[in-house]
């Protein structure tokens, strides 16, 4: 059986989020595991509203910022993945990692 992990990284700093998935995927195919990506997923554009305290109409007008989002996949190499897993990336990135079993056609379950 093999596994694939499956990385989405959000960042509101779209040339730093570049910089980190390009030199990620870079990092993991010199190592030698299959990588597919990085996969630009559209921006979101996000408004927040802000209060001027906790009674309802008193406002500011809407934070409002745009969110950028990147996707991964290593396939098959567990111990680059684990790797993977156990780094640390800048406080602007947020990280996101599923692991999914795959298992060969055929195969029956018990």
């Amino acid at each position: 059986m093999t596994f694939v992990t499956k990385l989405t990284f959000q960042s509101g700093n779209r040339y730093e989020l570049e910089d980190e998935v390009s030199s990620l995927k870079e990092l993991v195919e010199k190592k030698g595991a299959e990588c597919k990506g990085p996969h630009a997923q559209p921006p979101e554009n996000v408004r927040v509203p802000q209060y001027r305290n906790l009674a309802p109409g008193d406002e500011f007008s809407p934070w409002e910022y745009t969110v950028y989002s990147r996707k991964l996949e290593i396939h098959g190499n567990d111990h680059i993945a684990r790797e993977v897993g156990h780094m640390a990336f800048p406080e602007s990135i947020h990280v996101e990692i599923e692991v999914e079993q795959k298992k060969p056609l055929g195969h029956r379950r018990k």
